[in-house]
């Protein structure tokens, strides 16, 4: 007899996989059906997703689920923020979406505020989304005027993991969380910023249901499921599809109110709590928060800091370079190192630089700060930085909140990073839980689950 299971696709920065989860009882077993690779391509002086190969990859990944044994009971999809595509009024796919690191958004929201007169205060007393030009309602409105053909032949306007949710069930909506992530929704009725939209000239009927967690978005075509080898029909479910409110939704119960923080980290590092209404305040704005959706009405009152991309380059350049790039081996040097050089991982020199190392050495020399040596003194300065950073952000929290944090919790992929942890109580002062590791396909499939009418709350071993 086949064992029924819920399949989550996480898709990440730089590699994608699909996970089974099975319960029985008190336990959630996790399965990895497949892993595969994500990277950008630059072609033609923009940098795009494969979109193309990666739902190959999902299509594939169900197909290794099936013939691994299970019954598949339903499947959720999440991804990054921002970015989105277009699909036209045939359903055809309107081009490979840009990539949020994409040259080109370069000064998107100074233009988006200086063409129609808004500034950044009001805006985020709507929207409550930290202003930087990755957002997609300023790389939207750019688009409007650099390039009215595809707007033009746009009939829908779908974020990555809706594009992918589209293309398994023919089904165009948008999910909330994913949405809130835009700068288009109004942070307080969850909706559409339909008066924002017309006065940026952004077409409104790219935009229509708003799809909430824990909801069916439809169910696998015939294509589909011929593809992977199934006669049944199953559900795609809305999960919370920003993985970030995936991760979050997964260590919910852990959470004193607001004096819990968690910390997402990955290559991005998210930081901050869920509460159950936006801040809007001028004060939220100028330190940088951003209150994006969650599962359950939530709000994740966070700041997006710059995570382990900046070690992931490193490590790529080591790599080429026929260094060493064990990760025990880099962080135990990294333990013995001493350096004082502590750079500001948010500076967008960091973003996209040609080399990582040549980018720290120029930030030192630029602060008059020494230049690490040797790859253990790299790996201290960045994971010191970061955790430096995370202090400011629990400071910023403390000032906006009704008490102070008390706790961390680390989840995702960085909370393997044993110094990295270490060094964040150190400078926070606060007491660091660290885990789930799987946080984010945890958290997709057990609000699967609970859809699904499972008793999630009577889940307390995971394997």
């Amino acid at each position: 007899m086949k064992k029924e299971a819920f399949i989550a696709v996480d898709f990440g920065g730089g590699s994608g996989r699909v996970m089974a989860g099975t319960i029985d009882g008190h336990t959630l077993r996790l399965h990895e059906v497949r892993r595969f690779g994500n990277r950008q391509v630059t072609m033609g002086g923009h940098t795009y997703w494969n979109f193309l190969s990666l739902f190959d990859e999902m299509v594939s990944g169900l197909a290794d689920a099936v013939n691994a044994g299970y019954r598949i009971r339903s499947i959720g999809i999440d991804t990054w923020g921002v970015d989105f595509g277009f699909i036209d009024g045939q359903g055809n796919l309107l081009g490979n979406p840009i990539c949020y690191r994409d040259g080109g958004v370069a000064g998107a929201a100074e233009e988006f505020f200086e063409r129609n007169g808004i500034t950044a205060a009001e805006h985020y007393s709507e929207a409550g989304i930290q202003v930087m030009d990755i957002n997609s309602v300023y790389r939207l409105a750019r688009m409007v005027g650099t390039d009215p053909s595809m707007v033009g032949a746009a009939s829908r306007l779908l974020f990555t993991p809706d594009l992918f949710s589209y293309f398994l069930t023919g089904k165009a909506m948008n999910e909330y969380t994913i949405a809130s992530t835009s700068g288009l929704l109004d942070a307080r009725t969850r909706d559409w910023n339909r008066a924002l939209m017309r006065k940026a000239g952004i077409p409104e009927r790219l935009f229509g249901e708003i799809v909430m967690p824990g909801n069916v978005r439809g169910q696998l075509t015939e294509e589909v499921k011929s593809r992977i080898g199934i006669d049944y029909d199953v559900d795609v479910v809305a999960v919370g599809s920003h993985d970030t409110a995936g991760a979050v939704y997964c260590v919910d119960g852990d959470y004193d109110s607001s004096r819990t923080a968690y910390l997402s980290s990955g290559t991005w590092s998210l930081l901050g709590v869920a509460i159950d209404q936006p801040i809007l305040t001028e004060a939220a704005r100028e330190n940088g928060f951003t209150n994006e959706g969650g599962v359950g009405g939530k709000i994740r009152f966070l700041q997006n800091i710059t995570g382990l991309w900046i070690l992931q380059n490193l490590m790529s350049e080591w790599a080429e370079k026929g260094l060493p790039t064990d990760y025990g081996t880099l962080l135990s040097a990294a333990d013995e190192a001493v350096t004082p050089a502590i750079i500001d991982v948010d500076d967008p020199m960091f973003h996209s630089p040609r080399s990582m190392t040549a980018a720290i050495d120029t930030y030192c020399r630029e602060h008059s700060m020494a230049v690490p040596s040797g790859q253990g003194e790299y790996v201290r300065c960045v994971l010191q930085s970061l955790a430096h950073r995370y202090k400011k952000g629990v400071e910023g929290l403390n000032a906006l909140l009704p008490e102070p944090v008390a706790r961390l919790q680390i989840i995702g992929g960085g909370s393997r990073n044993g110094l990295l942890n270490r060094l964040t109580a150190e400078a926070t002062g606060l007491e660091v839980v660290a885990g789930p590791v799987e946080a984010t396909a945890i958290g997709n499939i057990l609000l699967q689950a609970k859809a699904a009418g499972f008793d999630t709350e009577a889940v307390t071993e995971i394997l």
